[in-house]
């Protein structure tokens, strides 16, 4: 692979990319231990545990807003620096948990500095390398920070939950001892010199018609990634249970569908450069996507194997 590919910026934002996956996927694989340890049990293991998301998830929603203008002001590798300090802090925090109130302020705290990792970092290698190449620079950060998934599953089956978090958390101050490495984008650069050009301002994605519609395009493709990890794949042993399927655990399906998201991810990645045409590539996907979450929703399931199999599938159609 050319040089220009393997820079600083794509490396350390793959290696971020794995920090922040494991990071936001971990309350998923430790929920039910952890919530169980803090005195819940029964229905309060889904209720809390959908509620803790979504604290996550708003998190997220502050945190995209945030670290997108603070990213065009301030530019990406600051911003890249304030939110993995703020969600390695959160996940260290997310350790001390004493029950839901403060569990949900940390997994609050985590999903904004959680926002921030990807968004900034996919900004920065797009700007960094020449337009041939970027198709092959996201897929590598991509596919290389998928498998913080598959890490965080083989943590969660040999240390206790809290050590989980702290785990997150240090690996998150080893990841911006890294980035020290990383230098500005100099598009950035040039923008920030251009004291003409408005910079961070969030309302402009609402003064222009064509630029609103596209901003609501990218977001409704989204969805149905999220969809499929943060309910389907996320809740699989409540899913596993009212199909007859018992046994299910949540750490086994997000590995298996990771898995399944890894080798997408890297088939979508390869098809998008050779076809010249990432539109077309979604378009494929989101068909696929499709039919795998229909399948798994109105099919029967003889065994674990197979529903297994078909988080497999579900996570190899949103790789995209």
């Amino acid at each position: 692979m050319k040089k220009e590919v393997m820079n600083a910026a794509v490396i350390v934002a793959a290696l971020g990319y794995f920090v922040d996956i494991y990071d936001l996927l971990l309350f998923g694989f430790v929920r039910v231990k952890s919530l169980t340890e803090l005195g819940f049990s029964g229905q309060e293991l889904t209720d809390k545990g959908l509620s803790l998301q979504n604290w996550q998830m708003f998190g997220m929603l502050l945190g995209g807003v945030l670290w997108g203008i603070l990213g065009d002001k301030k530019g990406r590798v600051r911003v890249l620096y304030f939110s993995i300090a703020l969600y390695s802090l959160a996940n260290i925090l997310n350790g001390f948990a004493t029950g839901y109130t403060d569990y949900a302020l940390y997994r609050l705290l985590a999903g904004i500095g959680l926002a921030g990792e990807l968004g900034a970092g996919i900004t920065l290698v797009s700007e960094v390398l020449p337009k041939s190449k970027r198709g092959i620079g996201t897929m590598l950060v991509a596919t290389i920070g998928l498998t913080g998934a598959l890490l965080a599953w083989v943590i969660e089956h040999y240390f206790h939950w809290r050590t989980c978090y702290f785990i997150g958390g240090g690996l998150g101050v080893l990841l911006l001892i890294f980035r020290i490495s990383v230098a500005e984008s100099g598009i950035f650069r040039q923008v920030e010199a251009n004291t003409t050009v408005s910079r961070g301002n969030f309302l402009a994605l609402f003064t222009s018609r064509d630029r609103l519609f596209r901003f609501l395009r990218c977001i409704f493709i989204g969805t149905s990634t999220w969809f499929v990890i943060g309910v389907l794949i996320f809740f699989s042993p409540e899913f596993g249970k009212a199909k007859g399927v018992d046994g299910i655990l949540a750490s086994n399906a997000i590995a298996i569908a990771y898995s399944g998201l890894i080798l997408g991810d890297l088939t979508s990645g390869l098809l998008s450069q050779w076809m010249r045409s990432r539109v077309k590539v979604m378009a494929l996907f989101l068909i696929l996507d499709i039919l795998a979450v229909a399948a798994y929703l109105t099919f029967p399931f003889a065994s674990a194997t197979q529903f297994y199999v078909s988080h497999f599938v579900l996570g190899f159609s949103v790789g995209f």
